[in-house]
């Protein structure tokens, strides 16, 4: 046998146990971390989504504790949904006696909250379930930024995209029927982005269940649809027609029949009505539109046509008489927030091929200058709260007030404004404070105003309730309760 022979003969049947010993025992595997398979990138969305689902729960969880309250929107769909649980219709005593919320907006998919409300009975059941739903729209976005820009984009844009001004606004307003539309519009860019375009139509479809107007952003997320692909087929128009026809439907038909008064409340907040109030200014439209798109994508956004999501809620915003829906306030914007990065992550790697070497360049460093401007704009905005030992401290006088609002038996009527509210609905039936549209309360709780006294709230409710006569059971931090005397 030749040599080249042997030495294929001993590459077949292994090494000669005299190179074995020469070349020593095989080298020891490398340590691994236990720990190691929770740092896989692919997790990388997932913590993130619970890194802001915890922040989101304290923030809500505290702010509740402490009767933070901001307005009654809480306390309106707490009554929904327990409408819901108990199997009965959503009536919202809040927006008048024997009101259905479905006459007001359109929201029925929160009967999916019904069977948690049902086992766990609380106002801190919904606002955990908004935390929860937030918190999950930042899994698509941040899934989608690493798939196209890399781990570290990603997570920058992630974390960037969850300490946006638009969702901490949101957090912050306590309980708002939106927090279903937020996830779903992100899921379905996401999956325009990858060009699964059926996948997408299906997140979108449900948006029509959501609120009245979210019918218009499904046509549009249709819209993108044919434009963006080579071959659409009959299913893009389909849900163009579908959201469309939806909104017609919802607007001119299902909404009027559960309204008392047969026709749509919020039309006269829209154009084209006379008189019915100021038109927005130009420089407040313009301060909404650069918060939108420039703290959050540079301006990059524009650049992508994603961004037409975003046009049915702005201009149903702007083309309304009412100065709330104007500004940044509020929730209004956190349905823009998915749009607007998912409008960067499919801008930026478009910019980051670009011939021009200062669009590179920008595109190189905006997603760390984005993250970076969440995190400044953080100390201004409610998450920063968390940060404050104040924070997690239930003053004295919250508790004396929350034991003197337990003085108020269960089924009991209560006439209420919007700091004692949302610890009675649960257990009591509560109407607006002069909204109870003839009824006599058993009950009156009201928050002392600019130095207003008990005997101030007492004469007060006299006034409203000539027939009956109430007094004082005590009051407790800035609270009073009243009880019709028997």
């Amino acid at each position: 046998m030749d040599t080249a022979a042997a030495t294929a003969a001993d590459g077949r049947n292994g090494p000669s146990p005299g190179a074995a010993a020469a070349s020593g025992p095989p080298p020891a595997p490398a340590p691994t971390s236990r720990f190691a398979a929770l740092r896989a990138p692919r997790l990388d969305p997932y913590w993130t989504a619970g890194f802001f689902f915890l922040a989101f729960a304290v923030l809500s969880f505290w702010r509740y504790r402490t009767l933070s309250t901001i307005s009654w929107d809480l306390g309106i769909f707490e009554q929904a949904i327990r409408g819901y649980a108990h199997l009965q219709a959503p009536v919202v005593d809040l927006k008048g006696p024997g009101t259905n919320i479905l006459g007001d907006h359109f929201s029925p998919i929160l009967v999916l909250l019904a069977p948690f409300y049902r086992l766990l009975p609380s106002p801190l059941t919904l606002l955990t379930a908004q935390a929860a739903l937030f918190a999950l729209s930042a899994i698509p976005v941040t899934r989608a930024a690493a798939r196209h820009l890399g781990r570290r984009r990603g997570l920058a844009l992630g974390l960037a995209y969850g300490l946006s001004w638009g969702v901490q606004r949101a957090v912050d307003f306590d309980f708002h029927e939106i927090a279903f539309a937020v996830p779903l519009i992100a899921f379905a860019l996401e999956a325009a982005l990858r060009g699964r375009w059926n996948t997408a139509v299906c997140w979108a479809a449900p948006l029509v269940l959501v609120k009245e107007d979210l019918g218009v952003t499904a046509a549009a997320i249709g819209a993108l649809y044919l434009i963006r692909s080579r071959r659409p087929g009959p299913l893009p128009l389909a849900l163009v027609a579908f959201g469309i026809t939806a909104t017609a439907v919802t607007l001119g038909l299902l909404i009027p029949a559960f309204n008392g008064s047969g026709s749509y409340d919020y039309w006269n907040k829209l154009g084209g009505h006379g008189d019915a109030g100021p038109v927005i200014p130009l420089d407040v439209a313009l301060r909404t539109l650069l918060w939108t798109l420039l703290p959050t994508t540079g301006l990059l956004a524009l650049r992508s046509p994603l961004l037409l999501v975003a046009a049915p809620t702005l201009g149903w915003r702007f083309l309304s008489h009412e100065p709330h829906y104007w500004g940044t306030d509020w929730h209004y914007s956190a349905v823009l927030m998915p749009v607007v990065f998912l409008a960067l992550v499919d801008a930026l790697p478009r910019a980051l091929a670009s011939h021009r070497p200062w669009l590179r360049s920008y595109a190189h460093h905006l997603p760390v200058a984005v993250l970076a401007a969440a995190l400044a704009l953080t100390t201004t905005l409610p998450l920063a709260r968390l940060t404050e030992a104040d924070t997690y401290r239930t003053p004295p006088a919250v508790t004396a007030a929350e034991r003197l609002l337990d003085r108020i038996p269960d089924g009991a009527s209560v006439e209420s404004d919007v700091r004692p509210l949302s610890h009675l609905t649960g257990r009591t039936r509560v109407y607006w404070t002069g909204d109870t549209r003839g009824l006599v309360p058993d009950y009156v709780a009201a928050q002392l105003h600019d130095g207003g006294t008990p005997p101030q709230v007492l004469a007060d409710a006299q006034a409203r309730h000539p027939r009956a006569t109430y007094d004082v059971v005590g009051a407790a931090g800035d609270v009073v309760v009243l009880r019709r005397r028997a």
